[in-house]
């Protein structure tokens, strides 16, 4: 199970950090991520993360939230978090969680994932 929170509204130029809060069988988990999805549009990637350490690259990342988006896990925790900065209109939408038990080397697509938070608002 995942749970997101954090959401909310905030002045372009502001920060909102958003956390996913997972539960269950997580040590089957290998990537976690988060996506979002504007009225209208399709679902896309935000930020992904392989959790602990491998041989596969640790982040990645959208182009158009590069430099001002930050994605970290606790696995101690079993916590995911998204950190914005610098918000843009651009970037309101309802924000997911999301896990695989897949590595995710590269930004991988929604249909990689097979467990999904309920969504959380962001609204710039």
């Amino acid at each position: 199970q995942l749970v997101e929170s954090g959401g909310g509204s905030v002045q372009a130029g502001g920060s909102l950090r958003l956390s996913c809060a997972a539960s269950g069988s997580t040590w089957t988990i290998y990537c976690m991520g988060w996506f979002r999805q504007a009225p209208g549009k399709e679902r896309e990637g935000v930020a992904q993360i392989n959790r602990g350490t491998g041989l596969h690259s640790k982040t990645s990342y959208a182009d158009s939230v590069k430099g001002r988006f930050t994605i970290s896990e606790d696995s101690a925790k079993n916590m995911l978090y998204l950190q914005m900065n610098t918000l843009e209109p651009e970037d309101t939408a309802t924000y997911f969680c999301a896990a695989s038990g897949g590595y995710c080397p590269y930004l991988k697509s929604p249909s990689s994932f097979p467990y999904w938070g309920q969504g959380t608002q962001v609204t710039v």
